[in-house]
């Protein structure tokens, strides 16, 4: 199924990097997390969710189609 929209909480968001750290290519890390923009979110789907799963505070919302 494929990506509509990556969320990032900011109220939550701890900037642990995990998800950095799992998809280079989609989330920088600064104060928080953000999702890079212009980037193909269905290029990085399976490493996008598993940063999603991964998260410790699951600050991260993965919406599909």
């Amino acid at each position: 199924m494929a990506i509509k929209k990556v969320t990032i909480d900011k109220n939550v968001c701890a900037g642990a990097a995990v998800c950095e750290a799992i998809c280079p290519e989609v989330f920088e890390v600064d104060e928080y997390s953000q999702v890079k923009k212009g980037v193909d979110l269905n290029q990085y789907e399976e490493q996008i969710k598993e940063a999603a799963e991964s998260c410790p505070t699951q600050a991260i919302s993965v919406e599909e189609e």
